[in-house]
């Protein structure tokens, strides 16, 4: 008995030792604060960043932290509850072209809806340039909730093909839409960088589908990234519960409303409570209950050390840490352990993407929101 009693109590040593080791295993060094709910960050050359904020504001910040003016030339914006300005990529070619991309809530004459432009920064860095709409949700519906909003520029071989993917939520009052293809709301669509529909889009000849559909039926995917081999990856807000990382594949259906690992609001089945339905797809990892997940991104660097190669990162914005989730490997559609980070922040983590220099950068969603660089200790 005393040796399994030493036994037990050297593993658990080692289980707490490990999980100080993981919890210090980044150290947050802060880039620049006061930033209004932040949305998304990109790379801008020479150390620069350019971060979008929720009510409708795009600034440059200077490698010493300094936040630029607001920049000019950004459409109308319909900065309310959850909708604003959101996600922003460069284009892959942007330091020949100084190209890059942002979707927003957009108004209408009745309601709004995500939309997608693209756009050239000013050799100044202080407006936008050839500012043009590629892309608009239809229908436009009376809703301040679930835009979805993530972007990702495709790739084939390695090499960027010309394409775009946008997540565009079910808009929280039209959920049942997500089963039909007649509408854009909850549905993943893709597109080229002028607008146009690629002829090899799954629905481009059914019938009373619109051609920009890539998958369907999702909620409200806030997270979106290219996995290392260029698959794409998303996860979604559940609602009470039965958020979702999925591999949205074309033509295939995620089943939100008729299948979720979640309840509604204050308890109660969705639909009849099914989990899982023939022809409809199955979430590689949910969480319950719900982390409120947001940000996406694959680590490639060695930054952290060879452990961390291959990880995937999403922030938590209910519960404020970062989670770092570790994969088989090879990849059999496993996720092994997740481990939190950043907890002692505190702090709504609304995006996360790795930098040229191979570190982990996020912004935390707050009326003081702040980007902060993960240093490796």
């Amino acid at each position: 008995m005393a040796c399994i009693t030493k036994s037990f109590i050297l593993s658990a040593l080692l289980l707490v030792n490990t999980a100080q080791v993981g919890a210090q295993a980044v150290r947050p060094e802060t880039v620049a604060s006061g930033l209004q709910n932040p949305w998304a960050v990109a790379f801008l050359p020479e150390g620069r960043f350019l971060v979008t904020e929720r009510p409708g504001r795009l600034r440059v910040i200077e490698p010493s932290g300094q936040l630029g003016a607001a920049l000019k030339g950004l459409p109308p914006v319909a900065a309310l509850g959850q909708g604003g300005l959101l996600d922003l990529v460069l284009d892959a070619d942007f330091a020949r072209n100084r190209t890059l991309y942002f979707c927003f809530a957009e108004p209408g004459l009745v309601g709004n809806s995500t939309a997608l432009a693209r756009a050239r920064l000013s050799i100044n860095r202080t407006q936008l340039e050839e500012v043009k709409v590629i892309f608009s949700q239809k229908p436009k519906v009376i809703s301040s909730a679930h835009f979805g909003c993530r972007i990702v520029e495709s790739q084939q071989g390695g090499k960027a093909d010309g394409l775009l993917f946008l997540s565009l939520g079910e808009r929280y009052v039209r959920k049942d839409d997500a089963q039909t293809l007649d509408n854009h709301h909850g549905k993943i669509i893709r597109i080229h960088k002028d607008g146009r529909v690629p002829a090899d889009n799954p629905f481009v000849d059914r019938a009373g589908a619109l051609p920009e559909i890539w998958s369907y039926g999702h909620r409200n995917v806030q997270g979106a990234a290219l996995a290392p081999d260029g698959l794409l990856w998303t996860h979604e807000h559940g609602p009470q519960g039965g958020d979702e990382i999925n591999l949205p594949q074309p033509g295939r259906n995620y089943g939100w409303p008729v299948i979720t690992y979640g309840e509604n609001y204050g308890g109660g089945k969705i639909s009849d409570g099914a989990t899982a339905k023939s022809g409809m797809e199955q979430p590689l990892h949910y969480w319950v209950p719900s982390i409120a997940p947001s940000g996406m991104a694959f680590l490639s660097s060695q930054r952290y050390g060879q452990a961390w190669v291959g990880n995937l990162f999403v922030g938590s914005l209910k519960f404020g840490y970062l989670d770092r989730i570790e994969l088989s490997k090879p990849f059999k559609g496993q996720v092994v352990r997740e481990h939190k980070l950043l907890a002692e922040l505190g702090a709504r983590i609304r995006d996360v993407r790795q930098g040229p220099d191979g570190l982990l950068y996020v912004l935390t969603d707050e009326a003081r929101g702040r980007l902060i660089r993960l240093l490796p200790n």
